[in-house]
């Protein structure tokens, strides 16, 4: 659904309303499809739908009211045509990749990106023939020096994971689209709420619902958004044949985490903030990653791109790794868990959960030392946090 097709313009009233189609019933609450297969009046309508002749539910691989609701809901909210979802956030970046690519093509990739996405880009496209070249996420002469005849998609996250730099989006799609290019944003740290990357030119928009979009960490799920070209067209072909799918009951929960979405992500940016000013000042940190934060390098650039800062801090601390997990092991509020986006706080340790499947060498290249900490913060009470903290970071010194 179009931002054309959907008369209501008003972000949360999408957020809420989009995608809906009411049953006989009158729900007023979305209702969830737990059907794998539907039915047809006749042969003839079942030829038809298979045929792609007649619009319908056909079989819930690639069909199901429930799902629809959400693709509807999600793209109105990013702003584009179409969106597909996916079994997790993973599965959203291969079926872009198997959708769009094939052998002898190449992709030029932040090197500042989820550990998985190193792997799959780095690991597992090359059986295919597909190359792939790493640059600095904000190096914009590396990324054009990176490019060649083959290069097809241009991919990247901003702000990043889990250092939050933040890409230029307009530039990096001018630059894509000079070379013919696709520009491929995962949103996942902002989500629609915050920044919507469609509006400054990328062409396709990746989530993993996981995080932010449930918003407390109930499912895995996954999403692409863009033009109607490339999503229902390409992409859904291959999610057909493949059934990398999301099931009916994981988007009836994403679609009420969306009714909640704009709060929340304000609500934690605001949090955010206000921890990472307070981490910015206590004894044994060495540096603090937030691009809400005035000495961020990218601080003006994510004011001008994003609505808020987010809700994601990391920061070094002394120790080197002892220290981070001294840090970790004496929190008592905080989870110790790998996901983000959640309503708790969770606290983790980058270079041995979320990127350790990357070489020491890609970590270090990519500004991942041992004694960074991630925390994605959650809605509880700030200052409860830094309760939380300040005896963790007393302990990682010693004391």
């Amino acid at each position: 659904m179009s931002d054309q097709d959907y008369p209501f313009d008003g972000f949360n009233t999408r957020a809420v309303r989009a995608g809906q189609h009411r049953t006989n019933e009158q729900e007023q609450s979305e209702p969830l499809f737990l059907s794998s297969s539907f039915t047809f009046t006749s042969a003839a309508q079942a030829a038809r739908r298979f045929a792609g002749d007649e619009e319908g539910n056909i079989y819930s691989r690639f069909s199901n009211p429930t799902v629809r609701t959400f693709q509807e809901r999600l793209a109105a909210m990013e702003g584009g045509d179409a969106c597909i979802a996916t079994a997790s956030g993973m599965s959203a970046i291969l079926s872009t990749c198997m959708s769009l690519l094939k052998s002898g093509d190449h992709v030029v990739c932040a090197r500042q990106v989820f550990g998985t996405t190193v792997s799959l880009f780095g690991k597992f496209l090359p059986r295919f023939g597909v190359e792939t070249s790493f640059v600095p996420l904000t190096d914009y002469d590396a990324w054009e020096r990176a490019i060649t005849g083959r290069t097809r998609i241009l991919f990247l996250e901003t702000p990043s994971n889990p250092l939050t730099e933040v890409a230029d989006i307009r530039r990096l799609a001018e630059l894509a689209h000079a070379h013919d290019c696709l520009l491929v944003v995962d949103n996942c740290f902002c989500t629609p709420a915050l920044q919507r990357p469609l509006e400054y030119g990328a062409d396709l928009v990746i989530h993993s619902a996981t995080k932010y979009l449930d918003g407390q960490g109930r499912c895995v799920g996954g999403a692409v958004i863009g033009p109607a070209d490339l999503v229902d067209e390409e992409i859904f072909g291959f999610l057909r044949a493949a059934g990398p799918t999301m099931s009916a009951f994981n988007a009836w929960v994403f679609i009420k985490g969306l009714e909640t979405l704009s709060l929340r992500m304000r609500a934690q940016s605001e949090n955010a903030a206000a921890l990472a000013h307070w981490l910015r000042e206590q004894p044994g940190v060495d540096h603090v990653y937030y691009p809400g934060l005035n000495d961020h390098p990218q601080h003006e650039l994510a004011a001008s791109q994003q609505t808020a800062f987010g809700g994601i801090v990391s920061f070094e601390v002394t120790g080197g790794r002892e220290g981070a997990w001294r840090v970790i092991d004496n929190v008592r509020l905080m989870s110790i868990t790998a996901n983000l986006g959640d309503t708790k706080t969770t606290i983790t340790h980058p270079a041995t959960t979320t990127h350790g499947r990357m070489t020491e060498q890609e970590r270090a290249e990519a500004g991942i030392h041992e004694n960074l900490i991630r925390i994605s913060v959650g809605l509880e009470d700030v200052a409860d946090l830094q309760r939380d903290l300040e005896p963790a970071l007393a302990a990682s010194r010693g004391r």
